[in-house]
């Protein structure tokens, strides 16, 4: 059976302003996401995981490359097949606050996207439905009259979280659902997921800088840096027994519940910044910062290659050492 959705070899440019050169936020990424599962993709701030939701719901048009969603090519779709691809795959944005409009009640927001889609012809055909998705994210028919500013932030996710289940979707795009939000609202946010998630039989790409955050809600999980995919594979050898280093890094920089274990622990934090992704360096991209680099990483772009059982990885040093002692993480390898 085909993926529910599959991206071959996407890339996004953009130009900087006054110069030749062009600013590669999206540098080849290719995933694919089985019906039911959650593929989460988690990097640093500016690797480009906001850029690749809006490219995955056209909101941005690729440069290259190729989207399918239920084994159709929809990279180009225009006019009805392009409203018809959006019923099928929604986003939730980052800012619950900036993706409302402040002139809008929350009825007025989802009565909308009903009227758009032709999903209710009456008004209160539509009112009902919008009181069925405010119950279905835990809001009551009370706050249907409501305005963004007149609601938490918590609250106000979950309209959004309602707009984007209106049209009916298989797939959520959720860029950072939870990162806006305070500490004690984050958890009932990844609560009230995970139950639509089996409720309604959705499937999820989730988005977050958070290692930890990811790895509780997602199946398998893709590392991001510098607009490439350098490690994807299940989650808990992904988190766990991670084969790149920059995930062992993202790894490193989750913090423990544990004083005691918390105080014992030796990190080294990463040298130096992320390049500029309109200067690349060459070879490995991570390789000014990695602290396992050699001197082919310096002039040869690794491959991503299946290193263990449906698990890889972008690295000439993993590469060679998982060759060399077989099975196991980094952890594992000769020289960490």
């Amino acid at each position: 059976m085909a993926p529910i959705l599959r991206v071959d070899d996407l890339i996004k440019l953009y130009p900087v302003r006054g110069t030749q050169q062009q600013l590669r936020a999206v540098a080849g990424v290719s995933v694919a996401l089985e019906k039911g599962e959650t593929l989460g993709i988690v990097g640093e701030s500016g690797c480009g995981k906001s850029t690749l939701a809006r490219l995955l719901v056209r909101l941005e048009e690729s440069t290259s490359g190729r989207v399918e969603l239920g084994g159709e090519d929809v990279t180009h779709a225009q006019g009805r097949a392009l409203r018809a691809m959006r019923r099928r795959i929604q986003l939730v944005f980052q800012d619950p606050y900036a993706s409302l409009n402040p002139r809008l009640t929350v009825v007025q927001t989802i009565d909308e996207v009903l009227q758009v889609h032709g999903l209710a012809v009456t008004r209160a055909q539509r009112r009902r439905r919008v009181d069925e998705l405010l119950s279905m994210v835990g809001l009551g028919s009370g706050f249907a009259d409501r305005y963004p500013h007149q609601m938490s932030g918590g609250q106000r996710q979950r309209v959004g979280i309602a707009r984007a289940l209106a049209v009916e979707p298989e797939i959520l795009v959720l860029d950072e659902p939870v990162s806006a939000l305070d500490v004690s609202v984050q958890s009932e946010v990844m609560n009230l997921l995970t139950r639509l998630r089996e409720e309604l039989r959705l499937s999820y790409v989730f988005i977050s800088h958070d290692l930890g955050m990811v790895r509780h809600i997602s199946d398998r999980i893709a590392v991001m840096y510098l607009g490439r995919v350098v490690e994807i594979g299940p989650w808990r050898p992904v988190s766990d027994e991670p084969l790149h280093p920059y995930t062992r890094a993202l790894q490193d920089a989750v913090p423990t519940a544990d004083p005691a274990v918390e105080t014992a622990r030796h990190i080294e934090p990463l040298a130096g910044e992320v390049p500029d992704p309109a200067n690349p360096p060459a070879g490995c991209v991570f390789h000014p910062r990695c602290p396992i680099a050699e001197d082919v990483c310096r002039s040869v772009d690794p491959a991503l290659l299946e290193l263990l059982p449906d698990h890889q990885a972008a690295c000439h040093v993993a590469a060679r050492r998982v060759t060399q002692v077989g099975d196991g993480g980094l952890d594992s390898l000769p020289g960490r």
